[in-house]
């Protein structure tokens, strides 16, 4: 798909198509974004629809998650006029911070980090990333934003996963995500 063209009907996970496949191997997500974050009306489709679930909701600060978790999470923030706050891969951060160890989607263990200073008691995070699949960095998110007392206001991908990860974070907080239900089983299955 042209970076410059804007199909004339424009429904929920148009954008979707923009998203290029893997071709490097299981150690990285089956499907990129970063071309969708490269087309203009695309991206802001996507946020629209990331956030439209959260209108009227309370929401003080967006969190986003290392690393294309970033893009989304800063134009959601700008979008709702909120700061953003990032949640890093461990060792990038030269404040305080409080780790949570997790595995990705290719099975490996890291570790997350979150500033101390960021979040204080009570404070509504709506948490963005552009993936869950097996939901082991948004749970470790979650327990690093809960553990500084904070709230977890939502959570939002541009694909959830009916992963056993997936549903128990959905079972659990107000989630979004971009994925039209006749796609999810595709999505699901990575075709």
């Amino acid at each position: 798909m042209d970076l410059c063209h804007v199909p004339a009907t424009r429904e929920k996970g148009w954008y979707l198509a923009l998203m290029a496949p893997n071709v490097k191997g299981p150690n990285y997500a089956w499907l990129d974004p970063s071309r969708l974050y490269c087309h203009p009306q695309g991206l802001q489709d996507c946020v629209a629809d990331l956030l439209q679930p959260f209108q009227g909701d309370a929401i003080d600060m967006v969190a986003g998650i290392d690393a294309m978790g970033f893009i989304l999470g800063a134009a959601a923030a700008a979008t709702l006029r909120k700061g953003f706050l990032a949640i890093r891969k461990a060792g990038h951060l030269c404040v305080p911070t409080e780790a949570q160890p997790y595995s990705d989607y290719s099975g490996r263990q890291k570790l997350m980090e979150i500033r101390t200073d960021a979040i204080s008691p009570g404070l509504r995070i709506l948490l963005v990333d552009q993936w869950v699949e097996t939901g082991g960095t948004m749970r470790a998110a979650i327990e690093l934003v809960e553990r500084l007392g904070g709230v977890v206001a939502g959570v939002a991908a541009i694909c959830m996963e009916s992963s056993e990860g997936g549903k128990w974070i959905q079972e659990r907080y107000k989630c979004s995500h971009c994925v039209p239900p006749r796609l999810q089983p595709r999505f699901d299955q990575h075709q």
